[in-house]
Formats: structure tokens, sequence, C-alpha cells
């Protein structure tokens, strides 16, 4: 299956804490392969499956608590 990297910003992130949950919610969503999530560059990385488009990863990283934008 096609892969695809999604890079978002992410705002209200303080801490490693913060960053792990984003993190760990998103490894744990079917079709998310790797996610890189950095607090102090208010950033992700993520790679997905072409199954999950950004507007769906976005929703997932907002269900943590956080706004964020592509």
């Amino acid at each position: 299956m096609p892969q695809v990297e999604h890079t978002l910003k992410i705002t209200g992130m303080t801490c490693d804490c913060c960053s792990g949950r984003v993190q760990r919610v998103l490894e744990s969503t079917d079709g998310v392969i790797q996610a890189d999530i950095s607090w102090q560059n208010h950033s992700a990385t993520v790679v997905s499956t072409s199954d999950l488009s950004t507007e769906q990863i976005m929703a997932i990283v907002a269900s943590t608590g956080f706004d964020v934008s592509a």
C-alpha cells in the first residue's frame, strides 16, 4: 500500500508528556505507520497509508485537546 507523509502544526503542547500523548494516539490508529511529534517545534510528521487523509489525521490530533493545522 502506498505511504503518505503529512506535516502538521500543533499548538498548545508544552512538554514531552503532551507530545507523547499525541504520538501514542496517532500510532494506535489503524493506517498510521509512524508519528514524530515535537512539542518544541510545535510540529508533527505522520506517515500513513493512503487510506488516511490529512483531515482525518488532524481530527485525531484535535481529539487529544490540541489545535492543529496543515
